[in-house]
């Protein structure tokens, strides 16, 4: 049997500020506190029960140096390339280091939301996460999720879904 989840996670200010967001759009997700971490795709599925694919990743990288985030299947693989021509973007594609992903998102790698960031970013959205009726995101601390589906982070994110991913 695992420990119980420590409620305290629920009161940190990330996990408060993806609350808050989810909140503001008027989403009924709520973030929740796991026991387990949450830090990768696979520990998410382990600690919640459900399929890796499920798990939403938040990547961050940076198109010709600006900032936008991919929303991929815990199952796959982002593919950088792809990324421009979805967002209409032009410029070099990076994968973006942890100090610009907490600088562009406010969260630490491992606990980065799709929601609640500074300011919006372009975004990206595998296509391959409608496969699945019930996602799980991180919600801004590696014990923290929320529940949400592939029409509410369209929504939520403002972002455009796309074959940006494969499997991994």
């Amino acid at each position: 049997m695992s420990p119980p989840a420590d409620p305290t996670i629920l009161g940190r200010p990330a996990v408060e500020r993806v609350r808050r967001a989810l909140e503001a759009a008027g989403s009924p997700a709520r973030p929740v506190a796991l026991a387990a971490t949450a830090r990768t795709a696979e520990d998410a599925a382990r600690a919640l029960g459900v399929e890796v694919g499920q798990i939403v990743k938040s990547l961050l990288f940076l198109v010709g140096g600006r900032p936008v985030l991919a929303l991929v299947a815990g199952d796959r693989r982002c593919r950088p390339a792809a990324l421009p021509l979805l967002l209409g973007l032009e410029g070099e594609v990076a994968r973006a280091d942890a100090e610009t992903v907490r600088a562009a998102t406010g969260f630490s790698i491992g606990g980065v939301a799709p929601v609640g960031h500074p300011e919006r970013l372009p975004c990206a959205i595998d296509a391959s996460l409608g496969r699945f009726e019930r996602l799980w995101a991180a919600a801004g601390h590696p014990h923290a999720v929320f529940e949400t589906s592939l029409t509410e982070l369209v929504r939520l994110t403002g972002g455009v879904t796309g074959a940006i991913a494969e499997p991994g």
